[in-house]
């Protein structure tokens, strides 16, 4: 049976559950963590066992949790008291939301794999994107090529993936013929937790089952037409990899709307943000204006422009984004003024008429 071991209880997370939960006696909250979160229920590990616990809170899959059974009797039932703070958290702008709200997928996170299938053509944009939100989490990011046994413009891919990804660790792999699964498996480690995403049908559930040799999780066929797989994975759950390391394998996503990840920009789009200080003008809007060092960089070919306007694109998800959270703000604290100047008319007038008068 699995232990807290085996989802990544490491001498860290000891130590900080002791400093965030410092208790004397014996009833002191015990460490477990989310193996998998649905609506108002979670799956927790603990260090007797798995254990579902309702919760209201905002807990998602790979957070930490302070545990309290409440009595031995079994009068009431355990309960969630209190939460690490997230060392990362995997986030996207939910879809589809008026209201600007952020999606966690994952917390607690050392690895984000970023999968990208080698069958079908490379997404340079959506690649740059996903790398942003990883960078952004507060983890490392990784690139993991799969199904490297069905193509032949192996070599072709890889290189692109490599320009691509810029500096970030690129691997191969193919799930069928075990090709590149221990440079995977070392590169994760011991006590680390790697986080996949990537679309559907990208062969994350194939190269989990791959990893911890067997099958873990349940996998399905992709549409020869498109590429397209279905969503085999529907939840967020951790699986254990073996010497307290845990992947988390996530539902397969068809966008990726960021959310406050200008760090992650600046990650992948470094060079690019580098060149604005050698611009003659210091609000050079980089389009037309004389002595632009971008424009002039696009020009020479040392920026590639498909990469210049992915970045502008970004930037500018980001600047909406935060213009509709700054009106929410102030909608909020509008809402609150009135609140309290009515009640403080109502206060005003109670004493007018009751005690004053």
């Amino acid at each position: 049976m699995n232990t807290l071991l085996d989802y990544g209880f490491t001498d860290r997370i000891r130590g900080l559950f002791s400093y965030s939960f410092p208790s004397p006696d014996t009833s002191s909250p015990e460490p477990a963590r989310v193996i998998r979160a649905d609506r108002g229920r979670v799956l927790l590990m603990t260090g007797s066992g798995p254990l579902q616990v309702e919760t209201g809170a905002s807990i998602v899959t790979g957070d930490w949790v302070a545990l309290a059974r409440n009595d031995d009797d079994g009068a009431l039932p355990p309960a969630i008291v209190g939460t690490l703070p997230r060392y990362s958290t995997l986030q996207r702008k939910r879809a589809h939301d008026p209201l600007s709200e952020a999606q966690v997928l994952g917390a607690n996170i050392d690895l984000v794999g970023v999968v990208v299938p080698i069958d079908r053509p490379l997404s340079a944009n959506r690649l740059e994107r996903t790398l942003v939100a990883a960078w952004d989490s507060g983890a490392v990011p990784l690139v993991i090529l799969t199904k490297a046994d069905l193509t032949g413009r192996f070599d072709e891919v890889v290189a692109q993936t490599m320009e691509r990804a810029r500096g970030v660790e690129v691997f191969t792999t193919s799930a069928e013929a075990g090709d590149g699964l221990d440079a995977l498996h070392a590169r994760i480690g011991s006590g680390c937790t790697l986080a996949l995403i990537g679309p559907s049908g990208a062969g994350k559930s194939t190269l989990i089952n791959a990893l911890v040799g067997f099958e873990a999780q349940h996998t399905g066929d992709v549409r020869a037409g498109d590429g397209k797989g279905r969503h085999t994975t529907t939840a967020r759950e951790l699986i254990p990899l073996g010497a307290g390391s845990v992947l988390m394998d996530t539902p397969g996503v068809r966008g990726f709307a960021l959310w406050d990840a200008e760090d992650g920009l600046e990650a992948v789009f470094g060079d690019i943000e580098e060149l604005f200080r050698s611009c003659r003008f210091r609000d050079c809007a980089h389009d037309a204006e004389p002595g632009c060092a971008v424009r002039a960089a696009i020009e020479s070919g040392v920026v590639e422009e498909r990469r210049w306007l992915s970045y502008r694109k970004m930037q500018r998800e980001l600047a909406s984004l935060h213009r509709r959270q700054s009106v929410a703000e102030q909608r909020r604290h509008g809402r609150s003024f009135h609140r309290i100047a009515k009640e403080a008319a109502l206060a005003k007038d109670y004493r007018n008429r009751f005690i004053e008068g």
